[in-house]
């Protein structure tokens, strides 16, 4: 059972305080001063749980955050930030932290923290060693979702399904872009034959070469056998590149001459390979801004972009939450021996007012989390991670200050118009006519409307 802990703090104060207080609970608990002793640590010390200062001099905690989670995705990281600083902590869940506690903390508030986020590696785990075990395949009938902004990606990616088309995938990290990516191969010509998925992102620059295109034995110091590369492994399948706006420029030039070629050669080998593959990639950037910074090359783009797919963020898609919460809750229950029944309305209207800016796998991670402390209970408010929770007292507090009844009033009427104005253009396909005579109101009413509210 692991029961480690490794906190990072630079405050010497800090690092004695909570060494003390988890010691005290039973864990096994290090401590380092700075973000590069505890990168350093990690590999030999194996955590289930990393304590994180946000504000360190040298590297900072997202930085530190981005380079543990790219190796080590299982550890449960806590970002410990300063307080009023928690638009930091929403950035680093963003990149991958599972929760924040704000300085000074609630001792009982940081214990039970810290048990939740065991419980999360553990469960992460466990997940893990089942995924590894079963081959899932991804259809698209196993997607789900029922608003009409997600039924409209589903119909668009059935339509590339059958032809050889490179497709790219762009959207917020966590909507979902993996899984249209595996749906559609599945659904392909090449289904019989592998998906290889790579995270361009996170494979080191000196690496990439040997990484994409293999290498014979000798080829470098520690080339002690060949290795088939990505391309090779895809052979007569398909390769999906996630995350390809972060490949360095030299990269992107050798891909292009890849997929011109359609062939390869490993390094320290002279012989050509077939390379018959096609490329699905995603992004969660902007690839024409990148392409105008000098990021990114044009051509390569075109290579990739044959047919576009867009996936909505969670916040833009309200409609889908009901559903996808029912469908982790059994997912929950049958995987990790629970008997969770449901959850309660006022949990599920915080789960409808909250941004989610992790989306979907945010989603996931807070209805996992829920569910442990639940057991055989529905999922209540209180089970809720509090990141969720805090929102909703925010939004609270800013009702209360400084601002009158009519105030109150028109803030209220605005966010009831503007959700009202988005249920009708659900229920009309987004036809502007169409939701105009729903409404009620002209053509011109609603498009004001929507410019004023963003839509």
């Amino acid at each position: 059972m692991n029961d480690k802990i490794l906190i990072t703090d630079d405050e010497e104060n800090i690092r004695k305080i909570l060494s003390r207080i988890l010691t005290d609970e039973g864990y096994l608990v290090s401590a380092v001063e700075n973000g590069e002793k505890a990168i350093k640590l990690v590999p030999r010390l194996n955590p289930a749980v990393i304590l994180l200062d946000q504000n360190m001099p040298g590297m900072n905690g997202i930085e530190v955050l981005e380079r543990i989670k790219e190796k080590y995705p299982l550890i449960t990281v806590i970002i410990i930030t300063a307080h009023g600083q928690v638009n930091l902590a929403v950035e680093a869940i963003k990149s991958g932290a599972y929760d924040y506690i704000e300085k000074p903390f609630d001792n009982n508030k940081l214990v039970l923290l810290i048990k939740r986020g065991m419980e999360h590696f553990k469960m992460n785990s466990e997940l893990s060693r089942l995924k590894n075990q079963l081959a899932i395949k991804t259809s698209f009938d196993s997607i789900v979702a029922t608003s009409a902004k997600m039924k409209q990606v589903i119909e668009e990616a059935k339509c590339v399904c059958e032809t050889n088309a490179p497709v790219l995938i762009q959207g917020e990290s966590g909507v979902g872009k993996e899984i249209i990516a595996r749906a559609i191969h599945n659904s392909s010509n090449r289904k019989n034959d592998s998906l290889i998925a790579v995270n361009c992102g996170a494979i080191p620059i000196t690496l990439l070469e040997s990484e994409f295109f293999g290498y014979e034995k000798g080829a470098f110091t520690d080339a002690k056998e060949s290795k088939p590369g990505k391309f090779e492994q895809a052979h007569n399948g398909t390769l999906f590149l996630d995350e390809v706006g972060e490949l360095p420029i030299d990269a992107q030039v050798k891909l292009l001459r890849v997929l011109e070629e359609k062939k390869v050669t490993r390094l320290g080998g002279k012989n050509s390979i077939p390379a018959d593959v096609r490329i699905l990639s995603a992004s969660n950037m902007k690839l024409d801004e990148k392409v105008q910074k000098g990021e990114f090359r044009l051509d390569l783009l075109y290579r990739l972009n044959i047919f576009s797919i867009s996936i909505p963020p969670l916040r833009e898609r309200q409609q889908d939450i009901p559903i996808l919460v029912e469908t982790f809750i059994q997912q929950f229950n049958k995987e990790l021996g629970l008997s969770v029944k449901g959850i309660s309305k006022p949990a599920m209207e915080l789960l409808l007012n909250y941004s989610w800016p992790g989306n979907i796998r945010d989603l996931q991670n807070a209805i996992q989390s829920a569910m442990i402390l639940a057991k055989c209970e529905d999922i209540t408010s209180d089970y809720l991670p509090a990141r969720i929770k805090e929102s909703r007292d925010q939004s609270l507090q800013l009702v209360t200050e400084d601002a009158s009844l009519d105030e109150h009033v028109k803030n209220h009427s605005s966010r009831i118009e503007k959700d009202l104005i988005l249920e009708a253009l659900e229920k009309c396909q987004y036809s502007r006519t169409e939701t105009a005579k729903f409404l009620k109101i002209s053509r011109k009413t609603l498009f004001n409307k929507m410019k004023m509210y963003g839509l």
